[in-house]
């Protein structure tokens, strides 16, 4: 007891630091999107690249057309407008801090953005931009390079690279990991101006061969776009591996998709241009080209994919599911690698006049093998054949401080989704949101991706209100409560059942820039429990409470601090609770723009993996990582930067976890023998 007292004491060490803190930061934001929406981290990771991006490349206030706006994910469809409309009317702005006299744009969203935008002279940037590029020596030149390269091992020893005899490895040939024990990837992009960007990803696992004897030598896996920009009516031109979406993600979405908690401000999704995928993701996109063309009110986008993907393969030679984890490091992975092929085409085109939008999209989509899930009472109606098309019309309308948007979709089988939404924003210290939704159990739409409280726009009935506001000047308010319904059962659960899903954030401003910061999460919802000494099962309620007290304190020129608190409980009706706690301690420290050093300390007390803890962790520069924490121990970790240049720059990170009550952490050929695990992490970023 007396050590743990000394623990949180040193935890809580940054309340003593007086300091001024810091201004909004959209990475801060993401990082809270991220530890609301545990599950769809991919999905966040494609923002934090999509950011990073804008943010290394802003882009000039004086000539930033609608669809730039559009493409960054913190700006909701009246947010665009208003900055539009002021646009129009004081062109040429002289400072990006004239964004602050946009009516109705609150201060908050305006500090997230301004890191993506800079004051240029319209002509000049101009002529920049339509530079004639004569050739590919004039186009290396003219762009800007970035090399990104990095390494990773984990030093702790794991079961899966010991040495194992033949004859082991005969009997049991997925107990090795048959490659080097270090992740490596090497990605490139050249981007020129505002007109075209291309580059190239190649990544390997660790545990996936790269220079191995008896395997094929090179990289586990390799990517490439190229982008082209407003040539005539060419809007967009993509070729490689690219991302999708139309209108609210009823029938196409492999871009991100925000958490409920950010939705309470940006309801409404719209449909955007074609993105590069530049993320070492091996799953979630499209490879082959796509093109948008404007044609006056109109917008036209075409795309076809034709890609190989992993999956699992009966003995008939169907497919029973995807595999989508992009790991090939035993046989068995390496035999699921790539072993069947999707084509995907489809189109949009979308009408736009004043404030009034409409589309209409078609996908098709077909398989070289049969896609037939093992039969059980939750998939019964799932997609089962070689093929599916789907079809939707989406729409949004905007009137001063109120946007109708949804979207009504059908897929081959004739069954009909639809979503459709109500914001209305009267001030900038009030927003109100309404969603309601319906997805059949007969609706099927593999490349969909909407709003939904499973993993699938499929089986779910739900209404959604979502709200906030600022009671008074230095207090912010955001809170959601969601009422759904599932039809049919689900996987864990052999009738219909409902959750309930509640969530509130109170922010208080203590200093100018210090916050602090309480968080609430409920959750409601039911599955199958086996009864004790009996084959029988009884469908039961669940309930997860989660609680975050944070306060932060940043200072804009050297220090910044913050202290977490989560506690976490889970209980199943008539069984025991659940419990688990957390504290953490993040210390930031900046120098000169030359160095920069993090650390992260944690320790963690939860019951079991229901009461798990989840923590973002600052990773190296252009990833994202947020650990998740169970059983009794600490977590600590130390992450450096150092600008060699104005053009290079090395990042170094070693983190270890320590448990107090287990001897084995994890578990096959993951599995380390002894309480400990250490990593180490580098990555060089280089810029020419």
């Amino acid at each position: 007891m007396k050590n743990t007292t000394y623990f949180i004491l040193f935890l809580f060490i940054g309340f003593t630091f007086d300091v001024i803190a810091q201004h909004e930061n959209w990475r801060e934001h993401v990082i809270q999107l991220a530890e609301e929406d545990e599950a769809n981290l991919m999905a966040i990771e494609n923002m934090y690249e999509e950011l990073l991006n804008l943010e290394s490349n802003p882009l000039n206030l004086n000539t930033v057309s609608r669809e730039e706006l559009e493409a960054i994910p913190l700006l909701s469809n009246k947010e665009v407008n208003l900055i539009i409309d002021f646009l129009k009317m004081n062109r040429p702005v002289m400072t990006i801090y004239e964004l602050r006299n946009v009516r109705n744009l609150n201060y908050r969203t305006i500090q997230l953005i301004i890191p993506f935008f800079y004051v240029g002279d319209v002509e000049s940037d101009r002529n920049k931009e339509l530079n004639k590029l004569n050739s590919i020596s004039d186009a290396l030149k003219l762009g800007s390079h970035e090399l990104q390269m990095r390494l990773d091992k984990t030093l702790t020893p794991r079961a899966g690279y010991k040495h194992f005899s033949d004859s082991i490895l005969e009997r049991y040939p997925n107990r090795k990991y048959r490659g080097e024990d270090f992740y490596n990837s090497i990605r490139y992009s050249l981007r020129i101006g505002n007109k075209a960007q291309m580059g190239f990803t190649a990544e390997k696992d660790a545990g996936e061969p790269l220079i191995k004897r008896d395997y094929p030598k090179g990289y586990d896996h390799y990517g490439f776009h190229f982008i082209v920009n407003n040539i005539g009516k060419l809007n967009t031109l993509a070729i490689g591996d690219y991302r999708l979406s139309f209108g609210q993600g009823l029938i196409l979405n492999n871009d991100y998709l925000g958490s409920k908690s950010w939705r309470v401000v940006n309801v409404t999704r719209r449909t955007l241009k074609p993105k590069r995928h530049f993320s070492t993701s091996e799953y979630g996109f499209f490879r082959g080209g796509a093109a948008m063309f404007d044609l006056g009110n109109i917008s036209l986008t075409t795309f076809y994919s034709n890609k190989l993907f992993d999956s699992n393969i009966s003995e008939k030679g169907e497919i029973t599911s995807f595999k989508t984890d992009g790991l090939h490091r035993t046989p068995l992975e390496m035999s699921k690698k790539r072993n069947t092929r999707e084509q995907v085409f489809g189109t949009n085109i979308n009408y736009r006049k004043n404030r009034f939008q409409t589309g209409i999209s078609g996908v098709f989509h077909v398989y070289n093998k049969m896609y037939n899930p093992t039969l059980r009472d939750y998939n019964r109606h799932y997609l089962r054949g070689l093929s599916n098309f789907n079809a939707s019309i989406d729409y949004s309308y905007q009137l001063p401080g109120l946007i109708f948007a949804g979207e009504t979709a059908m897929s081959k089988n004739g069954s009909v989704a639809t979503i459709n939404s109500i914001q209305y924003r009267p001030s900038t210290t009030l927003s109100l949101s309404l969603l309601h939704r319906n997805y059949p159990i007969s609706y099927n739409a593999l490349h969909a991706q909407s709003f939904a409280e499973g993993s699938r726009v499929q089986n779910e009935k739900g209404v959604y209100f979502g709200a906030a506001f600022r009671p008074f000047k230095r207090f912010t308010v955001s809170t959601y409560v969601d009422f759904v319904g599932f039809p049919w059962p689900k996987y864990g659960i052999d009738k219909p059942s409902k959750t309930t899903d509640y969530y509130l954030i109170g922010t208080y401003t203590l200093t100018q820039h210090s916050t602090i910061e309480t968080r609430y999460k409920y959750k409601k919802k039911e599955k199958n429990i086996k009864q004790v000494d009996s084959e029988s099962k009884m469908t039961l309620p669940y309930y997860t409470h989660k609680l975050r007290l944070r306060y932060t304190l940043d200072s804009n020129n050297e220090w910044n601090f913050r202290t977490t608190v989560d506690i976490a409980k889970y209980k199943v009706k008539h069984y025991e609770k659940e419990l688990g706690i957390m504290i953490s301690q993040n210390i930031n420290y900046k120098l000169n723009d030359k160095l920069s050093i993090n650390t992260f300390l944690a320790g963690f007390n939860a019951d079991t993996y229901n009461a798990r803890l989840y923590s973002y962790e600052r990773n190296l520069l252009s990833t994202f990582y947020m650990p998740s924490f169970y059983g009794k121990g600490v977590r600590y970790a130390l992450n450096c930067r150092y600008n060699i240049s104005s053009s290079l720059s090395l990042s170094f990170k070693t983190a270890r976890t320590r448990y107090f009550n287990r001897e084995v952490i994890s578990s096959g050929a993951d599995q380390i023998n002894g309480r400990s695990r250490t990593d180490i992490y580098t990555y060089i970023r280089w810029r020419f």
